[in-house]
This record gives structure tokens, sequence and C-alpha cells, in this order.
């Protein structure tokens, strides 16, 4: 399988393993579609300013990092910030140390020119995901709305730097 499918393929078994509970099947179904198409994600990996890294296990792709330029909506956001834009593991594999393979290889592209302020943001009741990037310097500073069809998520809005 190629990268692009099996990122793609695992990109869509992350969300919604995470978060299909809190949308309607149709919103869900359209949202994968948009977010996670093959055509999508070969955009993505060809792209020299977006980083993206697997995580496999026994030859199989259990996890993925996405980084890019920053686009969260808040004021203090510049040209110069970068955001740690998707970071997902199957459930089998979080709390083994993956995530935070991926977390320090994603610090580490994005900082690779010198420290810089790296954002990211996290559905307001995953305060597991919220200790875990606690503990790399990550503090809340604002919330916004993300859209998935008729659902507005709270997210919070993470900064390091």
């Amino acid at each position: 399988m190629s990268d692009a499918k099996a990122l793609a393929t695992l990109s869509r078994a992350t969300f919604s393993n995470a978060f299909a509970h809190l949308y309607a099947p149709a919103d869900l179904k359209l949202f994968l579609k948009t977010s996670y198409s093959l055509a999508k994600t070969r955009r993505n990996l060809a792209d020299p300013a977006i980083g993206i890294w697997l995580l496999e296990a026994d030859g199989q792709a259990v996890g993925y990092v996405q980084v890019g330029r920053c686009a969260l909506p808040h004021p203090d956001v510049t040209p110069a910030c970068g955001e740690i834009k998707r970071i997902y593991l199957l459930p089998q594999w979080q709390s083994g140390g993956g995530g935070a393979r991926l977390l320090e290889t994603a610090l580490a592209w994005l900082e690779r020119d010198g420290p810089r302020p790296v954002w990211l943001g996290v559905y307001f009741e995953n305060v597991k995901a919220q200790r875990f990037y606690g503990r790399y310097g990550f503090e809340k500073v604002g919330e916004y709305g993300f859209v998935v069809g008729a659902t507005v998520d709270r997210e919070f809005i993470l900064r390091r730097g």
C-alpha cells in the first residue's frame, strides 16, 4: 500500500474512532471524504511546507502527525508560526510512547531553524491530550469552533513558545 493510501485510510479511521459519536453519520461521511481524501492526502504529502510522519508497527501504519504553517484563528498567529495540525494513533497504540515520538519529531521539524511559536487545537473534552501537550510546554491561549457539518465543536487553542 502506498504511503498516501495508508495515510488516508489511517486518517479516516483515527478521526472516526475519536469523534464519530459527535456527528450525524452524513456529516461525518462528507467530512471524511473532503478532509481525508486520497487526492488531498497526496497533495499534502507533496507539499514541502507540510511535514507528515507515519508511525508503523509490524509494517502497518498505526499513527501519524501532520504539521505546517499555523492557520488557527487567533490574533497572535503570524506567518512564522507552526502548527501541529493532526496527531492521531489507533486506540490500541495510545499511551505506549508513539505519540511522544511523533510529537517530538514534529517539533524538531517545525523548530529546525530555531525556536518559534508552535500552536495546536485540541477538543475541549480531551483532557488526556491536553495533559500530554502540557508536558511539552503547550498552554491554553484561546478557543474556536471546529465545524463538521451541522456541528461546531469547542476546541482549545494551545501554544508553545
